[in-house]
């Protein structure tokens, strides 16, 4: 009997212990001051014919580059497409950076993909397309979120007017 009321004190330490352990780990990181986007490739994805009608959307692709000390993993990215001179975002997607397998200190990840879903359709050919008088120039404006921290940018990056196939 002397003991049993020991060990009711023994499991919440422990529980306590767990729940400390627990949030440590998931600690939120700094994604602006830990990632570097590097290799950016922008243009316009010839999307082929739809309706009728060629497409063409707003292309980037890059890299992360994890230049800190620690591996980093679970993070999310956040591009919002834009058109010049518009504040309003001209659509966004939503993709994993850095999956649960992490990103190695000094590491560079494999090439990210991301392309708008609006763009721009036309019965002239793809090439004409982009020197039309009405084109709209475009960027893309990333984000990056780790853990429970807010949205932090990371880049802003021009949609070059050139034409991407693949």
């Amino acid at each position: 009997m002397y003991n049993h009321p020991m060990r009711r004190h023994r499991l919440p330490l422990l529980l306590v212990f767990a729940v400390i352990t627990a949030l440590a780990a998931c600690q939120s990181r700094e994604v602006e001051k830990v990632l570097k986007v590097t290799d950016v490739d922008t243009g316009w994805y010839d999307v082929g014919v739809v309706n009728g009608e060629n497409k063409l959307v707003p292309s980037v692709s890059f890299h992360l580059q994890n230049v800190s000390a620690e591996p980093i993993e679970n993070v999310q990215i956040n591009a919002v497409f834009r058109r010049m001179n518009e504040e309003e975002s001209w659509g966004d997607r939503l993709i994993r950076g850095v999956g649960s397998d992490g990103l190695a200190a000094g590491a560079t990840g494999r090439a990210l993909v991301v392309r708008n879903e609006r763009g721009y359709t036309g019965s002239e050919p793809r090439l004409q397309m982009l020197k039309h008088s009405q084109f709209v120039d475009a960027k893309v404006v990333l984000f990056s979120c780790h853990g429970s921290r807010t949205w932090a940018k990371i880049g802003e990056f021009p949609i070059e007017r050139k034409l991407l196939t693949e």
